[in-house]
């Protein structure tokens, strides 16, 4: 079945996109929950004017994005945590635990936007990514200490 898509939608495609999905996918997923129209040539000039505005809406938020990565550039975080034997971490250092510093410091990010290819289970400086925006990732130090050198 032929869509069209009114909203970005991981692996699939960006707004405005004419994809081929399989038709329960179409009819028991996308379309009921507004996420795509039926391609027809009425949806196609309805999606036009969505996909201009959404253009407009993502610029703005990417120029935001980029205020804010500025920002977070500067920031460096330093997370105290409980050490074992041979400087092995009690744990480990979570995504949840940047995102709270990063609060505290005055920045509204999620934990699902802090980009951690694997947990962080030893003490040192690491660089953290995250994702403010699809075009917009700024790299944050995170230093992991000891929580007894404090």
């Amino acid at each position: 079945m032929k869509i069209i898509l009114r909203e970005d939608i991981a692996k699939l495609g960006k707004i405005g996109d004419v994809v081929n999905v399989r038709d329960g996918y179409a009819r028991n997923f996308l379309l009921p929950k507004g996420l795509a129209f039926v391609a027809t040539e009425g949806a196609m000039k309805r999606i036009e004017a969505l996909k201009r505005s959404a253009e407009k809406r993502s610029e703005k938020e990417r120029q935001v994005a980029e205020q804010i990565a500025a920002k977070i550039a500067d920031v460096q975080i330093t997370i105290p945590m409980k050490v074992g034997e041979e400087g092995k971490l009690y744990g480990s250092v979570s995504q949840q635990m940047i995102a709270n510093e990063l609060q505290a410091r005055g920045f509204d990010i999620d934990k699902r936007n802090v980009i951690l290819e694997d947990p962080i289970k030893t003490l040192g400086i690491f660089d953290v990514k995250i994702k403010l925006h699809s075009e917009v990732i700024p790299t944050l130090k995170v230093w992991v200490i000891n929580e007894e050198q404090e």
